[in-house]
């Protein structure tokens, strides 16, 4: 399945409201910074952004034996995943290196500054990650808030629902190149502006602590 067809199947099923197409920039790096409802956000953001942007995904995705591992395999690398270890720092660290790879490419990327999932519908403190690679890059922040993705596939559902949700695309931030060895008071500034700006467009509570994976997440 490619993301063309992906998003046909998203604009049949499930009507989705569009908002801001044209804050993202048609060419150059470019870095994608959306709040996290759902397992399928970033299959959302992938298929309806109107350029390629790599996402992260667990590795196991990537991994799994059998004709079922092939076929996750094959989904994912064909919507730009990026296979990662999760919890691993030294791993993380090489991932976010990656990211740089990408955009010094002139593609895109994307990120949760939350850096996991809201299972509440919460918006938690940004991790620096974000501000670290818009800093170290110079590359654009499109924020993007998403709106009632949670409801595509509830807590225990087993498969996916058809429903409405938005996405907006935000206007794009602008910050300094500082390359790698930045003040850490800038990488927070930057991530705050960054989590600021997707709270405008989705409209959720805010949480001023960081969102913390449940002990039975894998």
């Amino acid at each position: 399945m490619t993301r063309s067809s992906i998003r046909v199947m998203l604009h049949t099923m499930c009507r989705p409201e569009i908002i801001g197409l044209e804050n993202v920039p048609k060419d150059g790096p470019l870095i994608v910074a959306s709040n996290h409802l759902s397992f399928l956000d970033s299959i959302i953001i992938q298929a309806l952004t109107p350029r390629s942007v790599s996402f992260f995904a667990k590795a196991e995705y990537f991994t799994t034996p059998g004709l079922k591992g092939k076929a996750m395999k094959h989904f994912f690398e064909s919507v730009g995943s990026i296979p990662v270890q999760r919890g691993e720092q030294a791993a993380s660290v090489a991932a976010l290196e990656s990211l740089i790879e990408i955009l010094e490419s002139g593609e895109g990327i994307g990120i949760y500054p939350e850096g996991t999932r809201s299972r509440d519908g919460k918006l938690y403190r940004g991790r620096t990650g974000v501000g670290w690679l818009a800093l170290t890059t110079g590359a654009p922040v499109v924020p993007v808030g998403l709106i009632g993705t949670e409801k595509l596939q509830p807590a225990g559902a087993k498969g996916i629902r058809p429903t409405k949700f938005t996405i907006k695309f935000g206007e794009p931030l602008y910050f300094e190149q500082m390359g790698r060895k930045h003040p850490l008071p800038e990488r927070r500034r930057a991530t705050d502006q960054i989590v600021d700006a997707i709270a405008a467009l989705s409209g959720q509570e805010r949480v001023a602590a960081y969102n913390q994976l449940p002990p039975d997440a894998k």
